[in-house]
């Protein structure tokens, strides 16, 4: 991440971060790894990534959607 100022951080978050779209889209990305350490346990997600199958922003949600992965495949997929 590049180093950005507080001032920079504060609008980023009132412009992007803070919409409620946004904030359903992190708080689906939170339930759904609560979900997989209450499946498969902390230990098993430990440098883990939890990912969705079909992305949140092409319509996926949880259930039977999410997978772990490592972190290298999971963010090197290309989007």
């Amino acid at each position: 991440m590049t180093n950005r100022t507080p001032a920079q951080l504060k609008k980023h978050y009132a412009e992007y971060q803070g919409t409620p779209e946004q904030i359903k889209k992190r708080a689906q990305r939170n339930a759904a790894r609560k979900e997989m350490v209450a499946k498969h346990g902390k230990a098993k997600l430990t440098g883990k990534d939890v990912d969705h199958k079909v992305p949140i922003r092409l319509g996926g949600g949880n259930g039977k959607n999410l997978r772990i992965r490592t972190v290298k495949a999971n963010r090197g997929d290309t989007r």
